[in-house]
């Protein structure tokens, strides 16, 4: 019996990687990135965009993909609805900076609307408690590019200004993790 409740437990631990995600309460590690906000280079501090009130980090595969080309869009279409709850959006993949500066500027995508951050050893999404797999040799982007990089699992974490997750939304489609962030920061701006 004993041995079939461990298996169980163990057959459950690997299906789900967002268990392993940080939790609501939980301290966010604060990061430095190389970001791209419609196209421009700079440094993403988590630190100072938490100073203007409650981040939505949303860590998604990979630019130029079905799903995330999805959510990058839904992220900027409901870019105004985000600022009205006093939040702020930062993407975070494993992409380099050139195909980001790319990608936070095409307007089928974040169409400038919010900066997106590399994190091309996978050490914030690791940070964050995600899974980062290895990219697939030959696995091209919607553009027919090679995508070359890994890639961290499609989790989205609401940062509170005292620097607490507030929300972690994971194993969802793209458009229900957009829908269900924006809930979350509604909510937090209710409470105010």
């Amino acid at each position: 019996m004993t041995r079939f409740l461990l298996g169980c437990l163990v057959t459950i631990a690997s299906m789900s990687p967002a268990f392993a995600a940080l939790k609501t309460g939980d301290p966010a590690p604060q990061f430095t990135a190389p970001a791209s906000l419609a196209g421009k280079t700079f440094s993403y501090s988590l630190q100072e965009a938490l100073r203007k009130g409650p981040v939505v980090v949303y860590f998604y595969p990979s630019a130029y993909t079905g799903g995330c080309n999805v959510q990058a869009h839904t992220f900027a279409e409901d870019h105004d609805k985000f600022a009205a709850a006093g939040a702020t959006i930062v993407g975070v993949s494993l992409d380099s900076i050139s195909r980001l500066n790319d990608f936070s500027a095409d307007p089928n995508y974040c169409a400038g609307k919010f900066p997106t951050a590399s994190d091309a050893e996978g050490s914030i999404a690791k940070s964050f408690g995600l899974t980062v797999k290895e990219g697939k040799a030959g696995s091209k982007d919607s553009r027919g590019i090679d995508i070359g990089h890994g890639f961290a699992e499609r989790t989205t974490f609401i940062v509170t200004p005292d620097g607490k997750i507030a929300a972690t939304i994971g194993g969802l489609a793209p458009e229900e993790n957009v829908d269900e962030a924006l809930a979350a920061v509604q909510g937090l701006a209710a409470k105010k």
